[in-house]
Parts: C-alpha cells; sequence; structure tokens
C-alpha cells in the first residue's frame, strides 16, 4: 500500500529552526486550571552556607515567585524547599527550582545560578569524593584539575561553554547539555589520574574541526592525538661494593641449625599451659601496651604544634638606636684605621 502521510506542508518553511527551544507561557498552559497534586523538593545545605542564604533569601524568592514557585528556608534543619502554587503554569519550573537550590547549596553564587531558570541551561553536580580513598591523592588530583592560578578550569569553561565551581567533593557544572556531558568526563577522568591537559588537547582540535563544513560527515578520529599509558621502568639503585661485602659469608659444608617451631617458643616462654581465657588475657594486655605506647608517641607530636618558637628578646627602640650608632661609630673608628 502506498504511504500517505507524505503529504505537501505549506507551513513547514526551511526559514523554521526546529530545535528552537520556545520560551512555555501562561497561555501554553491549555487547561488554565492549577496542578491537581502539589511537587516539592527539599535540599539540606552546609552550616557555613547559612549566612548567604539568608541575605539572598528575597532574591531566591522573588525569582521563583515569577515562575509561581514556593520557596521556604528552614535555618532549624538547615534545609531548602520548593513547592509548586496555585500560580504555578510550567511543569519543568519546579525541576528549574530543584537544581536551583541544589546548585545554591553546593555554593554556587546567586547570580550565577539564577541562569539555570533558562530553557537553554541545565546542570549536573557531580560527586568525586569516592574515586580515591587516600586524602593527600585526592587533595592533588582536585588541584590538578584546578590547574596553576585556576587556568585549566578557565580552559575548560572557555572549551564546553559551562560554568565550573570546585568545592569540597562535588563539582558543579552549569551550561548546555553537550558541554555538560564533557565537563562529567573530564572531571572523572582526572579522578581517575587522566591529566585534564589530554581532553583540552582534544577539545581544541574538535572545536578547529567543526569550523571546517567539508568535514562535518567525516570521522575526526585521524585528526584526534592517541596518548598511550607509559609505563617507565624506573633504574633499580645500584648496590655498592662495600654493601656487597657485607654480605658474603665464610662458606661452610655444614647445614644451618634448625630453627626452633612455634611450639616450641611457647613452651620456652609458659604460654603453651595455659588456658583460653588466659592466653586472650595476655593478648588484649600487649595491644593495650602497644595502644598506649602509641598514644604517647601521638601526644609528643601533637605537642611540638603547641611548643611556643624562641623568639629574640625585647629592646626598646632607645636602646636600639643607641646600638646602631655604636655600631656606625665602631666602623667609621675601623675605616680610619685602615686609611693610616
Amino acid at each position: 500500500m502506498v504511504s500517505t502521510h507524505n503529504k505537501d506542508k505549506p507551513w513547514d518553511t526551511p526559514d523554521i529552526d526546529k530545535w528552537a527551544i520556545q520560551p512555555f507561557k501562561p497561555e501554553d498552559n491549555a487547561s488554565g486550571s492549577p496542578f491537581l497534586e502539589e511537587s516539592s523538593f527539599v535540599t539540606l545545605f552546609p552550616k557555613y552556607r547559612e549566612n548567604y542564604l539568608r541575605q539572598v533569601q528575597k532574591e531566591v524568592e522573588t525569582a521563583l515567585s515569577k515562575q509561581g514557585i514556593e520557596y521556604v528556608l528552614n535555618l532549624v534543619e538547615g534545609s531548602m524547599t520548593v513547592k509548586t502554587t496555585l500560580k504555578t503554569y510550567d511543569p519543568a519550573a519546579i525541576l528549574k527550582a530543584r537544581d536551583l537550590i541544589k546548585l545554591l547549596a553546593r555554593s554556587v553564587p546567586l547570580p550565577q545560578a539564577l541562569r539555570i531558570l533558562e530553557d537553554d541551561v541545565a546542570c549536573d553536580v557531580i560527586k568525586i569524593g569516592n574515586f580515591v580513598s587516600n586524602k593527600e591523592r585526592f587533595v592533588k588530583r582536585r588541584q590538578r584539575l584546578l590547574g596553576p592560578n585556576g587556568n585549566t578550569l578557565k580552559a575548560l569553561e572557555l572549551l564546553t561553554k559551562c560554568y565550573i565551581l570546585v568545592q569540597g567533593n562535588t563539582v558543579s557544572a552549569m551550561g548546555p547539555f553537550k558541554g555538560l556531558k564533557e565537563v562529567r568526563r573530564v572531571v572523572e577522568d582526572c579522578m581517575k589520574n587522566v591529566h585534564p591537559i589530554y581532553h583540552i588537547k582534544e577539545l581544541m582540535i574538535k572545536r578547529e574541526l567543526a569550523q571546517k563544513p567539508e568535514l562535518a560527515e567525516e570521522d575526526w578520529s585521524r585528526f584526534l592525538p592517541q596518548f598511550k599509558k607509559r609505563n617507565v621502568a624506573r633504574k633499580k639503585p645500584k648496590k655498592s661494593k662495600a654493601d656487597g661485602e657485607k654480605k658474603k659469608k665464610a662458606y661452610t659444608p655444614f647445614p644451618p641449625s634448625q630453627q626452633p617451631r612455634k611450639v616450641d617458643l611457647q613452651i620456652e616462654s609458659g604460654e603453651y599451659f595455659l588456658s583460653k581465657t588466659e592466653k586472650e588475657r595476655r593478648k588484649q594486655e600487649e595491644k593495650k601496651e602497644k595502644r598506649e605506647a602509641a598514644k604517647v608517641e601521638k601526644d609528643k607530636e601533637r605537642a611540638k604544634d603547641f611548643v611556643a618558637p624562641k623568639e629574640a628578646d625585647y629592646v626598646s627602640t632607645t636602646e636600639r638606636s643607641k646600638k646602631e650608632k655604636k655600631d656606625k661609630k665602631r666602623k667609621r673608628a675601623a675605616d680610619d684605621e685602615g686609611d693610616e
């Protein structure tokens, strides 16, 4: 049977941008009635954000009231809540409001966070705390994402057209969907010990290739750099002759004496004849002694931080000036003697 759906559409002209996102207006709500159910989202925020959120509370309320969303700041529980009201006309507004409070909780400044209410802007909060167990290594890799004077982060923002904020164990990003996908890939690979500079080089090449229309339908893999992981063999430290001479032992035709067994050592110490409860008690006592010894060492190390540094003796300004005058007189006298 011949298809009948391919008919001429006089309204579908080439000048129409089918990918353009049209703003949702109150007239677009066909029913005109409020939503049947109330939707709400709650987000907790850290205590150090309390003062800032209290200062910008009115600005957030005014921005969300235009969308018909109610904003509640609870300082007792340390939470922010957004709800739909009878004036809400856009179904996606509550999701944008949820993203807004999420960004505010992650230390994104309000002027930047309000951009999330636009239709062509999305956000992504990337958790980076679970990638590395060692704290020092985690801090180094997070700093690698920032770069010297924040240059690496600025380069990523320019190439992905996203706003990126590294805060604690999370990385907050705002921008177009395509850019957010690249940001997540770069951040996760950075925490997996892949330097961001490799991705930055790749993104720069892609941006140059996108400007050439003749390469639009070709494979770009031949232009992109292929970075391979190199396992560089480290040189082992050379053994000196003195160490070699020390290790050499005199040759003896007799085999070495037999080492005592564990049971023999227990019989010698008397532990073999003890009951199970006594053995456990002795083990606990040994552990307790080791803990106390380690605690004493730790306390000594901590006490070093509280030892006051040696300060120079206080000298008043008058005494200092007198000393300086005397030193000058001595130098002059020494110079005069040298000239004579």
